[in-house]
């Protein structure tokens, strides 16, 4: 096993290198990025929410389901959408069906993918169209989840977690995918936030130590 200083700060990329080495799962785990935000959640104008495009992907196979009406069927199965309906899917849902990584909806059916709320919002679900995930270019936006967008949010202490690939990657694709998402973290500073914006970053795979990230790069 390699060997790293847990006290040390680590450029994103020699990160990457080091998790590659330390890790010891048989399977191909999930390479997450952690960030701790100097930002109060509690404030409705400083939660930090969005989607950013990863330049390799996730590395998992995303399962997309799309409602809407049937004229916007084909368009959805097209773009590679593995499940496409409306009261079918929405009488699966209600019954406790969630297998599924994307909801994609469109606008004309949100009176009836509104009832679904308490089962969708808390799996981080719910189409949302400041995320894209309702809007009447329902092939663009599966194609784009397909490719990688990702959704990312605050949660209750302020920590943003997001996978930025797998293990499998190499050094490079996995420490361009993590910039990339910080870059898009930076731009999402709230104005109303004070202080350090940024104050800690890790780096981890499923079951591996987490490697601390040095920030100042960045700007903070």
């Amino acid at each position: 096993m390699a060997k790293y200083d847990v006290t040390k700060l680590y450029q994103v990329v020699d990160a990457a290198k080091i998790l590659k080495d330390i890790n010891t799962t048989k399977f191909d785990s999930s390479v997450e990025l952690s960030v701790r935000l100097g930002i109060d959640v509690k404030q409705a104008n400083q939660m930090v929410r969005g989607t950013v495009s990863l330049p390799h992907g996730t590395g998992k196979t995303l399962r997309v389901l799309v409602l809407c009406t049937p004229d916007k069927e084909e368009e959805a199965k097209a773009a590679g959408a593995d499940f496409v309906g409306l009261d079918e899917f929405i009488t699966k849902i209600k019954a406790g069906w969630t297998d599924v990584d994307v909801v994609i909806a469109t606008p004309a059916v949100m009176g009836k993918v509104g009832a679904l709320g308490k089962i969708l919002g808390p799996r981080g679900l719910m189409p949302n169209p400041k995320i894209g995930t309702v809007t009447q270019e329902v092939g663009k936006a599966v194609k784009e989840s397909k490719a990688g967008k990702i959704e990312y949010k605050a949660d209750k202490d302020g920590i943003v977690h997001v996978a930025v690939g797998k293990v499998s990657f190499n050094d490079k694709q996995i420490a361009e995918n993590a910039n990339e998402f910080i870059q898009t973290i930076v731009k999402a500073k709230p104005a109303s936030s004070k202080g350090a914006y940024i104050r800690s970053m890790f780096m981890s795979s499923t079951m591996s130590p987490s490697i601390q990230i040095e920030t100042k790069s960045f700007g903070f």
